[in-house]
């Protein structure tokens, strides 16, 4: 006989996995009230529900903005979706505000997924971090594992779907996708985005006063 689950508990799973109240009560019914078994449990069902649903096409959505704090970070990003009716849900509109505030939290992040990252680019951080001095005299098989490693963590840290999402940090943003596939049944993809650098690639004037005013000075 199933034990009887508090509605407040319930509720609680529901704000921290973003699944369905139903899914909920189920999984904690089912780990006996066990709150972080019954979220690994659902985290493994959306992503398997997430799975069946990853090749559907995605042409609705939305493109959303993020200004930060101070007006001298902004992003724009393109979520897609397979429906106007889910583009219009509260879930989603949040969901892609969270993945706009997420790349401007992240600065090194510029592609969406490692899938997307160019093999020159590749190949030249192979090549940097092999010409580094503590690697330089190792034996090749242990200066191999090593580079790799650290290629490994450099990529993952390019890409915003290997990003810890900001708000839960036992989140990816791949994960924050999954659930959301499963809370809402469509495919979800984020397709591209923009982030804007108040001044970046501008060369900025230096100046010193007291040089300035000598100049003036002189010149009187």
């Amino acid at each position: 006989m199933p034990i009887k689950i508090p509605a407040q508990r319930v509720k609680e799973l529901r704000n921290q996995t973003g699944a369905g109240m139903m899914d909920c009560k189920n999984a904690l019914e089912d780990s006996i009230g066990n709150m972080q078994v019954a979220i690994e449990n659902l985290r493994k069902k959306g992503l398997a529900s997430a799975n069946k649903k990853i090749g559907r096409i995605t042409t609705e959505g939305l493109i959303v903005s993020y200004i930060h704090s101070g007006s001298r970070i902004g992003v724009l990003v393109e979520l897609n979706c397979e429906t106007d009716f889910v583009a219009r849900r509260v879930e989603f509109n949040t969901l892609a505000k969270d993945i706009a505030m997420q790349i401007a939290a992240c600065p090194y992040v510029n592609y969406v997924s490692i899938n997307e990252i160019n093999e020159n680019i590749i190949r030249n951080e192979k090549k940097i971090e092999s010409s580094k001095e503590d690697v330089m005299n190792k034996p090749q098989a242990i200066k191999d594992k090593i580079v790799a490693g650290r290629i490994d963590k450099r990529l993952k840290e390019m890409s915003l779907m290997n990003q810890l999402f900001i708000k839960d940090q036992d989140l990816t943003i791949e994960d924050l996708i999954n659930q959301h596939i499963a809370l809402l049944g469509e495919n979800i993809k984020i397709r591209r985005f923009e982030k804007f650098i108040l001044g970046e690639g501008l060369t900025k004037r230096s100046s010193n006063f007291a040089t300035e005013v000598e100049q003036i000075i002189t010149k009187i």
